[in-house]
């Protein structure tokens, strides 16, 4: 699909989707899309900062690469490694009069190169959305790391030479701020906050991914998410939990949100025992049509 050429165009083609952007996102995403700019995404865990990436990449008819960020992850998971199993059995394969510097050459040739998710979006470039997804459970050092791939999109790999994408890939960076980032990524990005958003507009996400559902009984599960919400959980839900409530209800047959029937399916929004505990002790509040 060629570039939206407005933002209010891109609204549209995000919700025939199935995803509801507010102005201040879809704004954020059509500038990202003209300028070939990064796009950080921060906000609460449920509120649809992942699913951006997904939705583009269907939009746009561009391949999906993610690259899970998690404490510990290196170089070499995010970039490329050599398939040593591969490269151990050629080298058997190959007699003493056989193993010479081109043989050798030839093992750290593309055929034992395994593409770990940055350069396969580098390689693939404006064919692809690259999604780097909780980038703040990664330490700073690989955020330093990753601040130079975006800056010039190219990765040199010693044995072959330097991967440069000739157009770059949209890049959703998503994170949960579990940690703070540096202000240095934080630059090279477009930024957008994600909240939960309000009754009103989680009403109408819901009335979008789950049409069928009845209005009353979107409208008391929203009320009562809403209400969730200001309880001191661990936890507190998000849209992803919102819709999978309905859904749970929905599946039960409900038509209405009592105390019985929310306490059956509170597993659906609620997922610490701390926080069902809390929650139950006031469930009649909680679901008490608003």
């Amino acid at each position: 699909m060629d570039r939206p050429q407005s933002v209010e165009e891109l609204t549209g083609q995000l919700r025939s989707e199935g995803y509801l952007a507010d102005r201040g996102l879809a704004t954020a995403l059509y500038i990202a899309l003209s300028l070939h700019r990064p796009v950080l995404l921060e906000g609460e865990v449920g509120v649809g900062k992942t699913e951006v990436a997904k939705v583009l990449a269907r939009l746009q008819g561009r391949r999906l690469i993610r690259l899970q960020c998690y404490e510990g992850i290196d170089t070499n998971q995010a970039l490329y490694e050599w398939d040593y199993a591969r490269q151990m059995l050629a080298i058997r394969a190959l007699s003493e009069r056989e193993i010479d510097d081109e043989a050798v050459d030839r093992l750290f040739g593309p055929k034992y190169l395994l593409e770990r998710p940055l350069l396969e979006a580098v390689r693939a470039g404006d064919r692809a959305v690259l999604l780097i997804d909780e980038v703040d459970r990664a330490d700073d050092e690989f955020e330093a790391f990753l601040l130079e791939v975006l800056s010039d999109f190219q990765i040199s790999i010693p044995e072959i030479g330097t991967v440069r994408a000739e157009s770059p890939p949209i890049v959703i960076l998503t994170s949960n701020r579990t940690r703070e980032l540096h202000d240095a990524l934080k630059r090279r990005c477009l930024y957008h906050w994600i909240g939960y958003p309000s009754a009103a507009q989680e009403a109408a996400i819901v009335a979008l991914r789950e049409p069928a559902a009845s209005a009353t009984l979107t409208r008391k599960v929203v009320s009562a998410v809403q209400r969730l919400r200001e309880l001191d959980l661990a936890k507190p839900p998000g849209v992803a939990e919102t819709i999978d409530w309905v859904r749970s209800l929905e599946v039960l047959g409900a038509s209405d949100l009592g105390a019985a029937i929310a306490s059956d399916t509170l597993g659906a929004v609620v997922k610490e025992r701390d926080d069902l505990e809390l929650v139950r002790d006031s469930l009649s509040e909680i679901v008490a049509d608003g």
